[in-house]
């Protein structure tokens, strides 16, 4: 009897499902492995195989204990106690401390960290001892632990030998060790990193928490696939298992075809548009006549761009009926939307020109719109159509497309004077998305770090500020939907629309979607081949 039939032989009589590998692409490559580097659902996505959270979701979306066991006030109730889980071994073999702990959380606080906006309302952590851990706080807000979900735990002695004690800095494309390798405690490995190529994750064989696992995943292998006509073919021809964002005029070719499934579901993303409204002089918008001037600092002006464009042929003629539009900056999904608030109001091209006219722009004025051309469902076709929505009504608009990874440090920098963008709430919480985009920026703390257009309104600051301590959820939810009715009636962003899902898989494949749009490899089941 050969080796590998005893192998097959033994596996049928364990009753396990044999273990396999997962192949799946999507347009870009993720961005860095330092975990508190890039906000970024790819990348927050790919150091999940990789590092371990003090808190996880389950399938339901459910807040769980992860690497914190349990949890309590401090007597002084001015923070959180947080138990460690004890025997966790990170993959280089060190045993995880509540030292690994505290030095996470405060790495995440520093000023080059884009989980600054995760940690809002954290003070500081101090480790109490070699398992357990105190996190001051500023209120005892049931976010606590959403927001700590994507806040991954990394190995102190490990960061300090390879100098990585400090954040890799986005936005000024810096580099480190950490951006290309790894040492977690998650439940995958890395195996290889090529960049814009392939990377390959192997299984932990002595994660603490394997009994959570459901699927036989033991390998993935991740391959960024730009071209729409090259991803839609590699799925085809059996080269990728899995696409998670297949190109939208490919999707009823593949329903049609017998060896491939598409599943769909609702994100909580809403892509939408950022201007810059704090410059006297934006670099990139020029006004005939006119010197220093920022036309998207006038109401009028930014009603007039969303007043300009035809959400509903977007719809149709980009997205392929795959998008919902709305007309806030949060999905459905998220505590604190209402139908109110994705109500868009009324596509009026004419009286977008009047409006410029009122703002003293009769004969427009030009600028340019950056946007990802591999990040985002139709990223580059979206901005491409907005603005020849703008042309009609009197306005000079240059489409700056480029990858993903110049996209981001370019956006991070302030180096745009409009941009795409598209932002999820993995909080589910409009306080998290409104702390984000709309809170007036503070580089000290954090508030308002994606605000990058830098837009102000103490009225939307005090709700937010009241939101974030207040303890009745009914109030506090009233709370967060007035906050984005100032931000939807002031036109602070013009939103566009919630991107739909589509996942595209090889029929031997069970992948769920999910809300998050995050491969839950943990829970992917691939049948071999027959």
């Amino acid at each position: 009897m050969s080796k590998k039939l005893l192998v097959v032989i033994l596996a049928g009589l364990l009753g396990g499902a044999q273990a396999e590998t997962l192949r799946f692409a999507s347009q870009g490559d993720f961005l860095t492995f330092d975990v508190h580097s890039q906000n970024e659902t790819l990348n927050t996505t790919a150091t999940g195989y990789l590092y371990d959270s003090l808190f996880a979701y389950d399938k339901n979306m459910k807040v769980i204990p992860w690497l914190a066991e349990s949890w309590q006030r401090n007597k002084e109730n001015t923070g959180w106690i947080l138990n460690i889980r004890r025997g966790v071994k990170f993959h280089e073999g060190q045993t995880l401390t509540a030292k690994d702990v505290a030095f996470s959380l405060n790495r995440a606080l520093e000023p080059s960290s884009q989980f600054k906006n995760n940690m809002l309302g954290i003070k500081k952590a101090t480790a109490l001892d070699d398992n357990t851990v105190l996190v001051e706080t500023t209120s005892a807000s049931p976010l606590f632990f959403r927001q700590l979900i994507d806040v991954r735990i990394i190995n102190y002695e490990w960061a300090k030998a390879h100098n990585a004690l400090h954040p890799q800095n986005a936005s000024e494309n810096e580099e480190s060790f950490m951006a290309r390798h790894a040492n977690g405690t998650g439940p995958y490995k890395l195996l290889s990193r090529e960049v814009d190529v392939k990377t390959v994750f192997v299984e932990n064989t002595d994660w603490w928490n394997k009994a959570y696992k459901t699927g036989n995943v033991d390998r993935i292998e991740y391959t960024p696939i730009s071209s729409n006509a090259t991803r839609t073919a590699a799925l085809l021809s059996g080269e990728v298992d899995l696409v998670v964002d297949p190109p939208t005029q490919d999707i009823a070719r593949l329903e049609r075809d017998p060896n491939i499934t598409v599943r769909y579901g609702s994100e909580n993303r809403v892509v939408l548009i950022t201007l810059d409204q704090f410059n006297d002089n934006p670099q990139f918008v020029k006004v005939p006549g006119k010197e220093n001037v920022n036309p998207f600092k006038d109401k009028r002006v930014r009603q007039a761009l969303y007043e300009a464009i035809d959400i509903n042929a977007i719809q149709r003629a980009v997205m392929r009926g795959k998008s919902v539009p709305t007309g806030t900056i949060v999905a459905q999904s998220i505590n604190g939307w209402t139908p109110e608030l994705a109500k868009r109001y009324p596509y009026n091209p004419e009286h977008a020109k009047q409006l410029l006219a009122e703002a003293g722009y009769p004969d427009g004025f030009s600028f340019t719109i950056d946007t990802p051309n591999n990040r985002w469902i139709n990223d580059e076709a979206i901005t491409k159509a907005v603005a020849a929505m703008w042309s009609k009504i009197g306005l000079d608009v240059s489409v700056n497309a480029m990858p993903r990874a110049q996209f981001f440090p370019k956006m991070l920098s302030l180096n745009c004077s409009a941009y795409l963008v598209a932002w999820g709430i993995n909080t589910f919480d409009a306080l998290y998305g409104l702390q984000s985009l709309s809170q007036t920026f503070d580089p000290n703390t954090g508030k308002g770090l994606a605000n990058l257009g830098r837009m102000s309104d103490a009225r939307i600051d005090e709700l937010i500020a009241q939101a974030e301590v207040e303890a009745d959820e009914q109030k506090r939810t009233k709370m967060l939907s007035d906050a984005l009715q100032i931000e939807k009636e002031n036109y602070y962003h013009i939103p566009l629309h919630e991107q739909s899902l589509t996942w595209a898989m090889r029929k031997n494949v069970d992948a769920r979607v999910t809300p998050n749009n995050r491969v839950d490899v943990l829970s992917i089941t691939v049948n071999p081949v027959k």
